[in-house]
C-alpha cells in the first residue's frame, strides 16, 4: 500500500498534472510536493546559485512560493492537505535524494521550452533511472 508520495513540481502544467494524478490515485496517502530552485543547467546553474546564495534562504522560499500556492489550490480542490519542501540545486539530484523516504515519486514528463529541455536535460529520465523507489511519470 502506498502511504507516502513525493510529487516534484516546477510550476509547469505537466507538474500540475502530476499532482492531480497523485491526489486522484492515492487519496489516502501523505503527499509531499518538492520544488527545486536553481542550478538546473550547467549554463545557468552557477548564476542561479550565486543569486540564490545572495538572497539566502528567504530567496529560495520566495522563488518557491508561487509553485506552492498553486499546489495548495489544487489540493484544496480534492479537499486534501499536502506538505511542501523547497531545495536549491539540480532538480534530478534533489528528487532522487528525497525519494528514499517515500513509496513512490510522481513527476511530469518534462517542462519548459525545447531549449530548456536541451540545456536542462531530461529530469524525468534521470529520476526514472536512478530513483531508489518506483517512479510514475505523468504526461
Amino acid at each position: 500500500m502506498i502511504e507516502r508520495v513525493l510529487v516534484a513540481m516546477d510550476g509547469s502544467d505537466l507538474s500540475e498534472r502530476a499532482l492531480r494524478y497523485a491526489l486522484d490515485g492515492h487519496p489516502d496517502a501523505e503527499i509531499t510536493v518538492l520544488h527545486v530552485v536553481g542550478g538546473a543547467s550547467p549554463m545557468m546553474g552557477q548564476a542561479a546559485g550565486i543569486a540564490l546564495s545572495e538572497a539566502g534562504e528567504d530567496g529560495i522560499h520566495d522563488a518557491a512560493e508561487p509553485v506552492f500556492e498553486r499546489a495548495h489550490e489544487i489540493a484544496a480542490e480534492y479537499d486534501a492537505a499536502i506538505e511542501t519542501i523547497v531545495e536549491a540545486g539540480r532538480p534530478a539530484r534533489q528528487i532522487i535524494d528525497h525519494a528514499e523516504g517515500f513509496d513512490v515519486v510522481v513527476l511530469g514528463t518534462h517542462s519548459g521550452s525545447l531549449a530548456d529541455r536541451l540545456f536542462v536535460g531530461n529530469v524525468a529520465k534521470t529520476v526514472f533511472q536512478r530513483s531508489p523507489v518506483p517512479v510514475t511519470v505523468v504526461r
